[in-house]
């Protein structure tokens, strides 16, 4: 079973070493790269004021997060959540892991290690160079309809880039989620690409019954040390 979680989150700025926070933090669970009805999604109190363009980003003002919980005390419930070896999956994931593991040293939790998430926009400019690789210039090339996205949010936003990260990988074709993908790191960009789909009927053989008949008497010369009746036999 390959369990996957694709996440998002929205914060006051863009620096937590300046004292940005976290405030909305969305996650859904993919299993065997299909979509579960399980899912995270949680408001935080940032113990600060919205700056006026993160306001005008997603909305969050600070009359509204007032009372929603600060970060320590929903911090085990999203470890919980994402369990100790589920991939990762974010957009500019460097961005939402910084983040996310400011928040969980001040909780004094255990820090999400490095090299955990895929970055889909690394993924992106690598299949497409050159191409736009915002989420909703993907979500445009893949016929993602993200209509309801006139604010960021972050579980709206999970659940765009989870249909992008499946059309990344090769689509939600039923024979492809059985088998992760193959991932590896280049130079700093993580490549992935989709596992093989097997064909839905074989090919026929290409070869005659004179060329079979031909091979055989090649090999019956060889003797019976041949390496080619060690290997055959092996692969029977």
């Amino acid at each position: 079973m390959i369990r996957e979680i694709v996440f998002d989150t929205e914060t006051t700025g863009f620096d937590p070493a300046t004292g940005d926070r976290v405030v909305e933090i969305g996650a859904i669970e993919l299993i065997n790269h299909l979509p579960t009805k399980n899912h995270f999604h949680v408001y935080l109190n940032p113990d600060r004021a919205m700056p006026a363009e993160a306001l005008a980003v997603h909305g969050l003002g600070d009359d509204f997060l007032r009372d929603k919980p600060r970060f320590a005390e929903v911090a085990d419930r999203f470890l919980d959540f994402i369990g100790p070896d589920a991939r990762l999956i974010a957009h500019n994931a460097d961005f939402d892991i910084r983040f996310l593991n400011a928040e969980l040293r001040l909780a004094k939790r255990p820090e999400l290690r490095p090299g955990r998430a895929l970055d889909t926009a690394a993924m992106a400019r690598q299949k497409f160079p050159g191409a736009p690789a915002s989420l909703d210039a993907l979500c445009r090339r893949f016929g993602v309809d993200n209509s309801g996205r006139d604010l960021h949010g972050a579980l709206l936003d999970s659940e765009l880039l989870a249909a992008v990260y499946l059309e990344l990988i090769g689509g939600r074709q039923p024979d492809l989620v059985l088998d992760a993908p193959a991932v590896q790191a280049q130079d700093g960009v993580v490549l992935v690409m989709a596992p093989r789909r097997a064909r839905p009927v074989p090919l026929p053989p290409r070869l005659t019954t004179a060329e079979v008949a031909a091979h055989a008497a090649f090999v019956a010369r060889m003797g019976d040390k041949a390496l080619w009746l060690r290997y055959t036999a092996a692969s029977g």
